[in-house]
C-alpha cells in the first residue's frame, strides 16, 4: 500500500512539474501570428532597436547618425534660448521643440494642442499651457492639427499628418506640390522627411539660427565635434541644425515597452490579458493591417471620418484650414482628401487626446469609434473613406483585452532617459516663461 501511494505521489509530482514547464499556448498562437503577418515571416519584423545601436536605426539621406550629432540634437531640442526671433518680446526665450513634444506626454503635446511662441503655463504635463495675455490668437504659433508623437520616427520616411515632407517615398512624382503654398519647398534638396521637415520647422517656430546666437549659446564647439566636414561657413545653419536635431529624434524608440520586452524572449513581459490585446490586434481587429513594422505605423493615408481641431477647441485653426483635408490639402487630389498619415502606437496613453483633431480623450473611446465604424465628420465623402473602417463586431472582453495592450504592453515607462539634465543656455525647459518656470519647480 505504501509502495502504491508512493508511486501516485512520485506520478502526481512528475505531472505537476510537467505541467509548470508547458510554454503559455497563448505566447505560441501569438508568436506564429506574428510570423505569419511579418513580411520575412520573423519576429524581426516588429522589433526596435536599441537607441544606442546607431547601424540598426535608419538614418536619413544625407545624414548619418553619429554620437556627437546625436548629443547636440538632445540639447537643442529642449533648448528654449533658441526661441529669440519670437513675434513678442514677451515671448522671447519662452519655449522649444519639446513645449509641443513632451516627453512626459509620449512625445506629443500634454493639451489637445501644441502651443510654442505665445503660450505660457505649464501644469503637470503641459495640460495648463494657454495664449500670452499680450498675443492674439492668429499670432500663436500653433498648429492646425495636433502634433504627432515622435517616438520611433525613424521609420517615418515621409513626416506630418499630410506626408508633404520628404523627397522620396511616398512623395515620389508629387513634386508640382513642393511649393511655397504647401510650405514644403525645402523637398527639393532631395532630404528625407524628417530632415526637410526640421530645416522648415526651425523657422517656423521663429527660432533664431546664426553662428552668432549659437555661439552666444554656448553651443559652438558641439557643432564643430558634430559636423567637422562642413566648411566653417556651412556649419552654424538652419541645415546642420536640423541635421542634429533630426539624428536625435531618430534615436526615441520605446524599445523598452512589454511588447519588445516579449518579441526579444521575455514571456512574462506581457500580462496574459496584454497578450490577449495582442492577439485582438494582430487578428480580428484587423489594427495591424495598417499599424505595421516595428514602430506600428505607415506612410500610408486613411480617412476614418474624425473631427477637425477647431471642431474641439483648437486655437488658430478652422473649416479652411488645408490641414483639415489631410494628404488632400498637399496632393490636391480630390480622392486623397480627409486621408491622414497612420501614427505609430506606442506611449499614447501618456495624453489623453487622439486622432489629427483630437476630438476622443480616452483609449477606450478609441476602440470604440473603430469597433462601431460609423464616421463622426460629415463632411468626409463616403466615398474616401478607408475600406478598413468598417464595424469590427468585437466582444466587450476583447475590446478590453485590446486597450490592455495599447496601454501597457506599448508602454515604455522610461523615457526620461533622452532628456537631458540641463540646456546650455542655463534656461528653463522644456517652456521659460514665467509660469511654466513656476510650474516645472525653476523658480
Amino acid at each position: 500500500m505504501r509502495r502504491i501511494s508512493l508511486l501516485i505521489f512520485v506520478a502526481l509530482y512528475v505531472v505537476s512539474c510537467t505541467t509548470d514547464e508547458l510554454p503559455n499556448p497563448i505566447d505560441h498562437q501569438l508568436q506564429k501570428r506574428l510570423e505569419a503577418i511579418a513580411p520575412d515571416g520573423n519576429l524581426d519584423y516588429f522589433i526596435l532597436p536599441s537607441s544606442e545601436d546607431l547601424g540598426k536605426i535608419p538614418a536619413g539621406v544625407g545624414n548619418p547618425l553619429t554620437p556627437e550629432k546625436i548629443a547636440l540634437g538632445k540639447m537643442l531640442f529642449f533648448e528654449t534660448g533658441l526661441a529669440k526671433d519670437a513675434m513678442k518680446s514677451s515671448g522671447e526665450g519662452t519655449y522649444s521643440c519639446a513645449s509641443c513634444h513632451l516627453p512626459t506626454a509620449g512625445f506629443m503635446p500634454g493639451r489637445i494642442q501644441g502651443i510654442a511662441d505665445g503660450g505660457i503655463g505649464y501644469g503637470l504635463n503641459g495640460e495648463s499651457r494657454s495664449i500670452m495675455n499680450d498675443y492674439e490668437e492668429n499670432e500663436l504659433d500653433a498648429q492646425g492639427a495636433r502634433a504627432l508623437s515622435l517616438l520611433n520616427v525613424a521609420f517615418v520616411t515621409n513626416t506630418t499628418w499630410s506626408g508633404k515632407f520628404g523627397a522620396h517615398h511616398a512623395n515620389e512624382n508629387t513634386e508640382y506640390a513642393w511649393d511655397e503654398e504647401n510650405g514644403n519647398e525645402v523637398n527639393h534638396l532631395g532630404l528625407d522627411g524628417l530632415e526637410a521637415q526640421n530645416i522648415e520647422g526651425t523657422q517656423l517656430h521663429r527660432m533664431r539660427i546664426t553662428a552668432g546666437w549659437l555661439d552666444t549659446l554656448g553651443y559652438t564647439d558641439m557643432y564643430n565635434a558634430a559636423f567637422p566636414d562642413f566648411p566653417e561657413h556651412e556649419r552654424y545653419t538652419h541645415l546642420t541644425t536640423s541635421f542634429a536635431i533630426s539624428a536625435y529624434l531618430r534615436t526615441l524608440m520605446a524599445d523598452q515597452a512589454p511588447f519588445q520586452r516579449w518579441l526579444q524572449g521575455e514571456s512574462d513581459a506581457m500580462s496574459q490579458e496584454e497578450k490577449a490585446g495582442a492577439m485582438v490586434f494582430f487578428t480580428k481587429a484587423g489594427c495591424y493591417r495598417c499599424h505595421k513594422g516595428a514602430g506600428l505605423s505607415s506612410v500610408e493615408f486613411h480617412a476614418v471620418g474624425v473631427r477637425d481641431l477647431y471642431q474641439t477647441g483648437g486655437f488658430n485653426t478652422g473649416p479652411d484650414d488645408k490641414r483639415n483635408f489631410g494628404r488632400g490639402g498637399f496632393t490636391r487630389k480630390q480622392e486623397d482628401m480627409y486621408k491622414f498619415k497612420v501614427p505609430q502606437l506606442y506611449n499614447m496613453k501618456d495624453s489623453p487626446f487622439y486622432f489629427h483633431g483630437s476630438s476622443h480623450h480616452s483609449l477606450h473611446s478609441v476602440v470604440d469609434y473603430f469597433n462601431d465604424g460609423i464616421p463622426e465628420n460629415e463632411v468626409v465623402p463616403e466615398e474616401n473613406i478607408s475600406k478598413y473602417f468598417h464595424p469590427l463586431n468585437l466582444t466587450e472582453e476583447e475590446k478590453e483585452q485590446l486597450v490592455k495592450f495599447l496601454e501597457k504592453g506599448l508602454y515604455d515607462p522610461y523615457l526620461e532617459r533622452y532628456v537631458p539634465e540641463e540646456v546650455l543656455s542655463g534656461n528653463c525647459f522644456p517652456n521659460n516663461d514665467p509660469l511654466s518656470r513656476v510650474h516645472l519647480g525653476c523658480d
